[in-house]
């Protein structure tokens, strides 16, 4: 009996032997593919780019929560047109400038296909909407009548007025589009070229310089808070005792031509793009008998400049060219 038992289970065990030997020659071999592969390990946060920082600006109509860098600016001031393009931001739409077909001399080369919208007075609403733009620059001065439809187009921020100190101006803008760093770098090497120029005029500064403007409507003898007088006090230029003031302009009547006298007399003849006849108006004021007796008029310092330069345009690029043309005037070596 016992034998038989034997017998019977010799080949159950070797049955099962075989199976153990063959589950643990699998267990042993390729082990590779048992090994789990590990996973590859998400990027930090430190490595992946953060989006930026909303920013809040603060202008003359409320407040505008931006991010990034737009894209699609329109721009409806003239000074607005030379700071963007000082920072290298080309408009998709900008108001024509006041004189040119459209554009100044000095930003034509930098606006092609830069779409018209018409003027600072009157800007083309549907056209501006039909550019998709993803920021709007105004002015409240000029277009706050129809700031609530802008800003149903796209983000608007508007300046608060357009008065002869342009930087506040650019400041607000170059911040409005991203562009902080270029703006401060810009400003301070238009401030650099001023130090310089001041440091070389000496005793040139002693000059006194009268400003004067002609057009259809009336004449004005500008005084320091204009885009050229504050210009000439930053050069350390003197004024006539009627123009050393911290205010815009006066307006003047043929009674008042003695208060224009000065060492030199600029003027500049504004003609609202043409439509005037602001050249006769100048014409006939020099003319007078009353100019005629100026010391400015008998010395023959009486000089005719660019409108564009020295009076309309008002942004940092005629700020420069502005400053060209003094040191040209008066000789700076």
């Amino acid at each position: 009996m016992l034998s038989l038992l034997r017998s019977t289970r010799s080949p159950l065990l070797l049955l099962v032997s075989v199976i153990l030997l063959f589950i643990a020659a699998g267990c042993g071999s390729n082990p590779q593919q048992t090994t789990p592969v590990a996973a590859t390990p998400a990027p930090s946060a430190a490595a992946s780019p953060q989006a930026e920082a909303p920013r809040v600006i603060k202008h003359a109509m409320g407040e505008e929560t931006l991010t990034g860098t737009p894209k699609r600016v329109v721009i409806l001031t003239n000074e607005g047109t030379e700071a963007l393009l000082a920072v290298g931001i080309k408009p998709v739409g900008a108001v024509k400038s006041w004189y040119g077909e459209p554009w100044y001399e000095h930003i034509k080369a930098d606006m092609k296909d830069v779409t018209v919208l018409g003027d600072e007075l009157q800007p083309n609403i549907e056209l501006i909407a039909s550019l998709k733009p993803d920021l709007i620059i105004g002015n409240k001065v000029r277009q706050a009548k129809i700031y609530d439809q802008l800003k149903n187009i796209a983000p608007t921020v508007f300046s608060a007025d357009l008065s002869g100190d342009w930087k506040t101006n650019f400041k607000l803008y170059t911040e409005t589009v991203n562009k902080k760093a270029e703006g401060e770098k810009a400003i301070a090497a238009f401030e650099k070229r001023v130090v310089d120029v001041k440091a070389k005029l000496g005793a040139k500064a002693a000059t006194q310089i009268s400003l004067v403007r002609f057009s259809a409507a009336e004449v004005r003898m500008y005084q320091k808070q204009t885009f050229a007088g504050l210009l000439l006090s930053q050069l350390g230029f003197a004024r006539p005792a009627s123009q050393d003031k911290d205010a815009s302009f006066e307006k003047m009547t043929k009674e008042s031509i003695p208060s224009m006298d000065g060492d030199v007399l600029f003027y500049f003849v504004t003609e609202n793009t043409g439509k005037t006849d602001a050249a006769n108006v100048a014409d006939n004021w020099l003319k007078d008998p009353l100019f005629k007796n100026l010391n400015v008029s008998k010395a023959n310092k009486v000089v005719k400049v660019n409108d564009v330069i020295w009076n309309s345009a008002g942004g940092i690029q005629a700020a420069n060219l502005l400053l060209d043309e003094i040191v040209t005037y008066f000789e700076v070596k």
